[in-house]
């Protein structure tokens, strides 16, 4: 049993999704010996060197950094060793080499945007809106060697309100993770925690692999119900689309109307000023927010002021 404020800990993470995490584990009094992140990388038009979020945090608060290009690098894990660390905490980082994952004598312990073993894999919270999911969660576990399968330590589920986005539900999770965290190091300080092994259930498994281009067309032969679940699983990033006028258009708030279609699946009814919308195989998905390939994001009203249709 120790206290937990003394425990040493690392910290490893990337977008602003870990700064929630890394901002509770601060403020909770822990004890971060080591801030380990992406490199600088330049970014936009003028190349502009862009730093990661959790970099960003860590350079307000004078946390030590380290920001390696290749995990296995010997002078990085020699680096790492020096730190002495008693935990080592990821929340939206790299995959870690078992050298790394392996070396601080409490373990290492990842936050996942699910209800493991449900959802392993890069997109969680996308996939659990995209396939109509009304619950989901966080989950804190040890690190092994396959993605995501380690012991189970805590879990905490909310619901996935009918209309909500990914990044709405990104955003409500980053904060019950965050505190799922520190109570979790907390128990593993104090000697509470009970690992618990993931059931192995891999007929039943939904799986949450990186979303690509493919996943982002919208099939307009689908259900409205799938389509409206896609719109909702991809906004605001990447975002579901779909091709008029032979331009890409990123469909980012949609409404659904369930009635039998007058027009063939994938063509659309609009009075050119205040709604467009597209049949499917059981209704209309309405649009109300777009963005037309190379254009800024709009309201359908804007959109139609400005759009002929060929």
């Amino acid at each position: 049993m120790k206290d937990f404020k003394s425990l040493r800990i690392i910290f490893m993470g990337t977008p602003e999704f870990a700064v929630a995490s890394l901002d509770a584990i601060v403020k909770a009094g822990c004890n971060i010996v080591g801030i380990i992140t992406a490199p600088d990388k330049p970014a936009g038009r003028g190349l502009k060197i862009n730093e990661s979020a959790v970099k960003k945090y860590a350079v307000e608060h004078n946390l030590h950094i380290l920001q390696p290009v290749k995990l296995k690098n010997p002078e990085f894990i020699e680096k790492l060793k020096s730190l002495n660390a008693d935990l080592q905490i990821v929340v939206a980082f790299r995959m870690l080499p078992e050298v790394i994952w392996n070396m601080p004598p409490m373990g290492t312990i990842n936050l996942h945007g699910s209800l493991l073993p449900q959802y392993r894999g890069a997109a969680p919270i996308n996939w659990a809106i995209i396939n109509g999911e009304k619950e989901t969660g966080v989950t804190t576990f040890k690190l092994k060697h396959e993605v995501d399968t380690g012991d189970i330590l805590l879990q905490e589920s909310f619901p996935i309100n009918e209309e909500e986005t990914v990044g709405e539900v990104h955003d409500r999770m980053k904060e019950i993770g965050a505190q799922l965290l520190v109570k979790t190091i907390k128990n593993i300080a104090d000697g509470s925690i009970k690992e618990i092994p993931q059931p192995i259930t891999k007929s039943t498994l939904k799986h949450a692999p990186k979303i690509h281009t493919e996943n982002c067309r919208i099939n307009w032969s689908d259900s409205i119900e799938n389509i409206f679940n896609l719109v909702r699983g991809l906004s605001p990033y990447p975002a579901a689309f779909t091709i008029i006028n032979e331009k890409i258009l990123k469909i980012f708030k949609a409404k659904k109307e369930i009635v039998f279609p007058k027009v063939t699946e994938g063509d659309y009814e609009t009075d050119g000023k205040t709604f467009l919308k597209f049949a499917c195989a059981n209704g209309y998905l309405h649009l109300l927010e777009v963005q037309m390939e190379g254009k800024k994001k709009m309201s359908i009203e804007e959109f139609l002021r400005g759009f002929r249709f060929s």
